[in-house]
């Protein structure tokens, strides 16, 4: 493996001169944009962004599928001195509407489509603007040069639930990103000749890295917005793929997929987060794609990335989340404090310069996650407490224990109970409810709501899911409602998760 890259940081909007000029770094629907291409593209897009919004350090949101202009985006707000806020497509109005108001965003670009979802009130402060025009201005535009902007300067506010309460929004340096961008392009190795095939959301970290860190290779992105696990497929092959981040539900689907030979031995590495991977599923990825390195990971947006495992260790350790990636201190603390030892449960606790800058205007909960490293690190400075439970073995590898919080994991997807069960209690039909992930074989985790109705029973049960699926997005619809005619309480006179939770597992053990 080659040296660590040098650590040092430019500003982010230079990932558009990485590549060679006539090199592919953009394969669109309908063009592709070498290196040159995409950085005279952002500099347009920079001086449309400047000509809307003039102070610096004011946040621009997007709300799109993607193409160019949600790919361009994370460079173009950094090179007109803006801080990207980027919506995940899948939220609806009033998701979206808590993040323009939280962020204090003053533009929004949409389709037309989502932009007529939104009510009065819903976007108060921020100008909305139709995608379909943007490039009639932008593209007329001289160009913004390259920027300046110092390493700790904003760029972007990435949107994640909390395990309480709504999505809470991440905080990210231009010096994040674009270690990030090193790190990861290091460890998979990418080079000029990748072609990554962007599946993921872009309002994720793991989902907008496919762009940071393919772009600092010198390599090529093809976005995708599949329908379904066959549209992969195809798009492997029509583009000679060789890179595939995902997450384990999309997984489950494509291995169990017919793959033609010629199109499975264009991979190269695969690449997961977002859930953990089983032994089986790692059988059947290696047996599907026997020419591609299978990269195991652990992240938080909170930290980025925080560990990976040596694609040479996965048939021996199928279950480890690997070591620490490069910019990374990765400690795991004993409940007392000190340093665990060797096979010893503790809290996985990551410090160093991938650390993000907190919570957007939320001192407290900041306070609990962002808290200064423990005396033994050799970094230093403020770390992530993660609140996950991990281990270290004798070899040093690491393994994933559990979650201390509530946070349900579906389909890639961190769904906030509170949320869930917010959402139910709005459509009127639900006086109580509580949110619960349980084991699924397909989504990691199943929404599972326990509720009590609201008036008439009958209709609350015909009504809630329907109502849930106008007002959410499809991945926060529970899989299961189950009915009580009352909830359970704890001592301190709480609803009693514990015991919903038992009762549920115990009615699904076979």
């Amino acid at each position: 493996m080659t040296a660590v890259p040098d650590p040092t940081v430019f500003p982010l909007d230079h990932l558009a001169l990485r590549g060679a000029a006539e090199a592919p770094a953009l394969v669109l629907k309908d063009r592709t944009l070498s290196f040159g291409e995409l950085d005279r593209r952002v500099g347009q897009l920079a001086a449309w962004l400047a000509g809307k919004v003039s102070a610096k350090g004011e946040r621009i949101a997007t709300w799109l599928p993607k193409g160019e202009t949600t790919c361009l985006m994370p460079l173009a707000a950094v090179r007109a001195g803006l801080v990207h806020v980027p919506v995940n497509p899948l939220l609806k109005r009033a998701q979206v509407a808590h993040i323009l108001a939280d962020s204090g965003a003053l533009l929004l670009i949409a389709n037309k489509a989502r932009l007529d979802t939104l009510e009065p009130g819903d976007a108060d402060d921020a100008a909305l603007f139709d995608e379909a025009g943007l490039w009639a201005e932008a593209g007329q535009m001289e160009p913004l040069p390259p920027s300046q902007a110092q390493p700790d300067a904003l760029a972007a506010i990435l949107y994640t639930s909390g395990s309480t309460g709504r999505p809470k929004g991440v905080v990210l340096s231009i010096a994040n990103l674009w270690l990030g961008a090193a790190s990861v392009a290091h460890y998979l190795k990418l080079t000029p000749q990748d072609r990554v095939l962007a599946v993921l959301p872009f309002a994720f970290d793991y989902g907008q890295n496919q762009l940071l860190s393919t772009w600092f290779a010198g390599g090529a992105v093809v976005p995708l917005d599949y329908l379904m696990a066959r549209d992969v497929v195809k798009a492997v092959g029509r583009h000679a793929i060789t890179t595939i981040a995902a997450v384990p539900p999309l997984w489950l689907q494509l291995v169990e997929l017919d793959w033609p030979a010629e199109t499975a031995a264009h991979l190269r590495r695969l690449t997961n987060s977002g859930g953990a991977l089983t032994p089986s599923l790692v059988t059947a990825l290696r047996t599907t794609f026997p020419e591609a390195d299978l990269y195991p990971m652990y992240g938080l947006t909170e930290a980025f990335r925080s560990t990976y495992l040596d694609p040479a260790l996965v048939d021996t350790h199928p279950t480890s989340i690997g070591k620490a990636i490069p910019f990374a201190e990765i400690m795991v603390v004993a409940d007392d404090g000190r340093a665990a030892g060797p096979d010893e449960e503790g809290e996985l606790v990551h410090a160093g310069p991938l650390v993000a800058q907190g919570y957007w205007r939320d001192a407290e909960r900041t306070a609990e996650r962002f808290r200064p490293a423990p005396p033994f690190s050799e970094m230093g400075g403020m770390a992530v407490w993660s609140g996950d439970r991990v281990r270290r073995d004798v070899e040093g590898l690491l393994h994933f224990v559990g979650r201390r919080d509530a946070m349900i994991k579906t389909s890639g997807n961190r769904v906030s109970p509170q949320e869930v069960e917010e959402a139910a209690v709005a459509t009127g039909l639900v006086a109580e409810a509580v949110a619960l992930g349980l084991p699924d074989p397909q989504l990691g985790q199943a929404i599972h709501l326990v509720a009590r109705a609201a008036g008439d029973p009958a209709r609350a049960a015909a009504e809630l899911i329907p109502a849930l699926t106008r007002s959410v997005p499809n991945f926060m619809v529970p899989r299961h409602v189950h009915w009580r005619e009352a909830m359970p309480v704890s001592p301190n006179a709480k609803l009693d998760r514990v015991a919903l939770a038992a009762e549920l597992r115990e009615a699904m053990t076979p």
